[in-house]
Parts: C-alpha cells; structure tokens; sequence
C-alpha cells in the first residue's frame, strides 16, 4: 500500500510539471564595454507564495561564439522552472572571438585572463540586475545560484570564486552577498598567480567532468601557476576548506560532459539543490562512473594541446 501511494503521488508530480506552461520574458540587463547584454527570464504561470530560487545560466562556446537561448538549453530551463525556479540565461561578451592568426603563448595568456575577467564581470552585472528585480520577480535573493557549461562554467566558478577571495572585480556585488550554489558542466578556474585557493565560506558545488576532457583540465594544466584548475582540483580545495560539494567524475567520457547533464542529470541537479542549496545539508559526494563499453581514451594533455582543441589557430 505505501508503495502504491509513493507511486500515485510521483505520478500526480510529474503531470503537474508537465501541465505548467514555461513563459520566456527578455530584458536589457548592461551596457558593457560598448555591447548591448540581455537576458531571457524562465518562469511558469503559477503564482509561487513565497520568493522563488533563483539559476544564472552562462553558455559555452570557448568565449568564441555560443548563444543565451540555444535549443539545447532548453530542457535543462524548462525543468527547472517547473520545479519553482526562476532561470535567467544571459549574454556575456566574448573576449576572444577575434583571436590574432599569430598569437603566441603570453598573448594567449593575456587573451584568455581578459576574456574570463569580462565575462564574470557580465555575470556580476547580470546578478545586481536580478537582485534589483528579486521583489517583482518574487526571487530570494539568499538562493541565487549560477551555472555554466564549458566556457560558461569556467565563468560560473570564477565568479564564486573571485567573491570568496574578496578580489577587487567581486566588489561590484552587494556587501555580503554570497551565491547559493554553483552547478559546473565541465568546468575550472583560471588563475595568472598560482594554485587558486577556496574557503571554508565557498559555495556549495555541483561539478560534471569526463577525465578524458581534452578542452577543459579535468584536474590541472598550468606553467609556472598560470593556466587551468580543473573540477578534480576544487574538489580537492573544498575538501581541504570543509566546503560543500557533489564531484560527479565520468572515467574516459570527454567535453560532451559540458552538456550531456543538463537533460541527463536533471534529477541529479534537482536533488543537489533541496539538499545543498534549499535544505542548507553540508555534503561531500563524489560519484565515480565509467561507461565499461567506452573505448579507453588519452586522460592527459598538455597546455599546447588544450589550446590547439579550442583554438585551432
């Protein structure tokens, strides 16, 4: 008898979810460095009762190309905003979508440091535009999260951890503003001043990546402290720091994991967010999954070689 309830009542979940229409509304949110930035809002037609949760979705493309509302989202937005959370995709400026045919390591370096900066310095704009809007748009400004996938992951984590080291960029946030959460397909830090550290104060941390990533460091490729800290990395900085995370490790998959979990992992997501964000339970997951039928693939690279896969030039 309990397992049929279980059963009726999941089922009477899924039709509710199913049955709430999605609505798609844009605004101007910046005007940075000369570019118009917008953002699309998700949201249902059921009127919430108390402040809503709140996503900030970052695209990929290696700060190249790569738009706020691909198909591809799609699921991933419409999900979440029929479990009562409100998703804001947004636009950022692509630092380097005119990469010079002849740029050599340093301007590279410089390229890339340039790109990540704008580019959280978007997702700020866009998190002071929400914050500015959170009583009309019925949004708890304590459960702002942000994701990203690929270059937009890169983006989602460096923009926490920017704001837990206190850097200057991160000033432009409120005082004491924290993000709820980050939920990171494929992503990594990058730092130009050696191994980059994450306190105790960091946020909670949903991180997807194959090991056999060869666009995204799945655990580091840096010289001399310059270059990329992969999700293998963090997790090890918020373990160290006591901090919260679900490391989901996929042995021999490669970038496809920069997107595969937004409509494969929904449910896993969902659940990272009631336990870690909503229900504020401090965990440390790491689930481990290697697909027995995948050919063995290369897990290390170097530099040269993650640059040459983003950057064919």
């Amino acid at each position: 008898m309990k397992q049929l309830f279980l059963f009726c009542a999941m089922m009477l979940c899924a039709l509710s979810l199913s049955a709430q229409e999605v609505i798609k509304d844009t605004f101007h949110y910046a005007t940075n460095g000369g570019q118009e930035l917008y953002l699309d809002r998700y949201t249902t037609s059921s009127s919430a009762e108390s402040p809503q949760p709140a996503m900030i979705f970052a695209f990929g493309g290696g700060f190249v190309t790569g738009t706020r509302d691909r198909d591809f989202y799609m699921p991933y937005f419409e999900r979440l905003a029929k479990e009562g959370i409100t998703v804001v995709s947004i636009d950022y400026r692509l630092g380097l979508k005119n990469i010079p045919a002849d740029a050599g390591i340093v301007e590279m370096i410089e390229l890339l440091n340039n790109a990540v900066s704008i580019a959280v310095e978007d997702m700020y704009s866009a998190t002071n535009f929400l914050i500015s809007n959170a009583k009309a748009w019925n949004v708890d400004t304590t459960k702002i999260m942000i994701s990203g996938s690929s270059a937009g992951a890169i983006t989602a984590l460096q923009a926490e951890w920017l704001r837990d080291k206190g850097a200057e960029l991160a000033k432009a946030l409120p005082e004491g503003f924290r993000y709820a959460g980050v939920v990171s397909c494929a992503g990594a830090l990058f730092s130009t001043k050696g191994k980059p550290q994450l306190s105790g104060n960091a946020a909670p941390m949903l991180l997807f990546h194959g090991t056999s990533d060869s666009n995204v460091p799945y655990n580091k490729a840096s010289v001399m402290g310059i270059g990329f800290y992969g999700s293998k990395y963090i997790t090890k900085e918020l373990k160290k720091s006591n901090g919260t995370y679900h490391f989901y490790s996929a042995e021999y998959v490669d970038h496809t994991l920069a997107g595969t979990p937004l409509y494969e992992q929904c449910d896993l997501i969902m659940q990272f967010i009631r336990d870690c964000v909503v229900g504020g339970k401090r965990l440390q997951t790491t689930t481990e999954v290697r697909d027995m039928d995948a050919p063995r693939k290369p897990t290390r690279f170097t530099v040269k070689e993650y640059l040459s896969s983003n950057y064919k030039k």
